[in-house]
């Protein structure tokens, strides 16, 4: 019997094409789509999640994502160090700047003032330079995509040693490194605390966090709420505060929405396509199905030999899908809109019992005519 439905399914190969082409289709628009969702809001994260030496992150109380900024004053640094608990505290700036080349090119990039003397959260992978780069006078640090993007039509490792102005200040850029890219697309720079707030316009306030180390044995969230009742500012774990940056995005902008709809009009396409063909292919095959019945098989048997070409096409229609959506993500590895994007194995997972899903619909949609169908059909003209 599985002899003879394979045969049959690949004996109309118009239809055994369209079925595999519909399943692969929603197969990569859906995992493809999904990935890349999870791509960018991973990376509305990634500056807490580059930072990993710091187990929790104190701001001022309104700040509710990594990219909104409110400075706390210096005084801010001595009382979260005073806590019970605190192992270490260092000071970390985030803010703009105008960044000018020689050249007269003009980009607004982000700078991050990481602690002078212990350089909590500087970048740790370099391509050119290293860690020291960011100890020497007016020294800047770019990321691979933020110096691309300054320069792209040269090499950004030959951009070491240029010098630019910020604010009307001489910097040198020392190194580049190699970090997560973040959502904001402003190039990303590093420099040292105290240079980061000579290179911004001068305010009353320049601290924006300050990172925290527990001592071992050490609760994570207890330590927070400690900071919390008594220093008065907002004291999050970096997890917690990585999903609040990913939280704020999904709940304040329309690109969840714009995701939603493109993985549902895949759902839908792979769905109706699927459905409609397999469909009119059983359809097709009511007399031989008639004859089968005849001499013999059960309802039982006829439901295996549609399950059987159902898993066919849907095994065959989810590799070349999947295949797919892996050899894009490969393709596009190293452009810089797509940096760091790839196929998890949830995504894999997740769109596998979709199909199933979809060849489950396309099948209970035939069975039923399969079922109804009158054995002396085949003796008819």
């Amino acid at each position: 019997m599985r002899y003879v439905a394979l045969k049959m399914l690949l004996g109309d190969s118009a239809k055994y094409l369209a079925l595999v082409f519909g399943v692969a289709f929603a197969t990569l628009l859906m995992s493809q789509q999904v990935s890349i969702f999870i791509g960018l809001m991973t990376r509305t994260a990634n500056q807490v999640l580059e930072v990993r030496e710091a187990d929790i992150w104190v701001m001022d109380p309104r700040v509710r994502y990594v990219d909104e900024v409110e400075p706390m004053p210096d005084a801010a640094l001595g009382r979260v160090r005073s806590v019970e608990g605190v192992e270490w505290a260092a000071p970390l700036f985030k803010g703009n700047a105008i960044f000018r080349t020689r050249d007269g090119l003009i980009n607004q990039i982000n700078i991050l003032g990481v602690d002078d003397e212990t350089l909590v959260g500087a970048p740790r992978t370099w391509l050119a330079g290293d860690l020291e780069a960011l100890r020497q006078p007016n020294s800047i640090v770019f990321d691979k995509e933020g110096a691309t993007l300054i320069w792209p039509d040269d090499d950004p490792l030959s951009k070491v040693g240029t010098e630019a102005e910020i604010n009307d200040r001489r910097v040198v850029v020392t190194g580049i490194a190699n970090t997560a890219p973040s959502f904001i697309t402003f190039p990303l720079a590093y420099a040292r605390y105290s240079e980061a707030i000579r290179f911004t316009p001068p305010q009353r306030n320049k601290m924006s966090f300050v990172l925290v180390r527990a001592r071992d044995g050490v609760d994570h969230k207890a330590l927070a709420e400690r900071i919390v009742e008594q220093t008065g500012y907002q004291a999050l774990t970096w997890d917690s505060f990585a999903w609040r940056s990913v939280q704020y995005y999904l709940t304040r902008t329309g690109i969840p929405v714009n995701f939603g709809i493109t993985v549902m009009l895949g759902f839908i396409v792979g769905a109706a396509v699927t459905a409609q063909t397999f469909y009119l292919f059983v359809i097709e095959n009511l007399r031989q199905f008639g004859a089968l019945k005849a001499i013999g098989a059960t309802n039982a048997q006829i439901t295996g030999m549609v399950l059987l070409q159902a898993g066919v096409v849907g095994l065959i229609g989810y590799g070349l899908g999947m295949g797919g959506a892996a050899a894009f993500f490969t393709f596009v590895r190293g452009t810089a809109a797509l940096e760091g994007f790839y196929l998890p194995w949830q995504v894999l997972v997740g769109t596998g019992v979709v199909v199933f899903l979809i060849i489950l619909i396309s099948v209970l949609g035939s069975l039923t005519k399969v079922f109804r169908v009158d054995p002396a059909i085949v003796f008819r003209g």
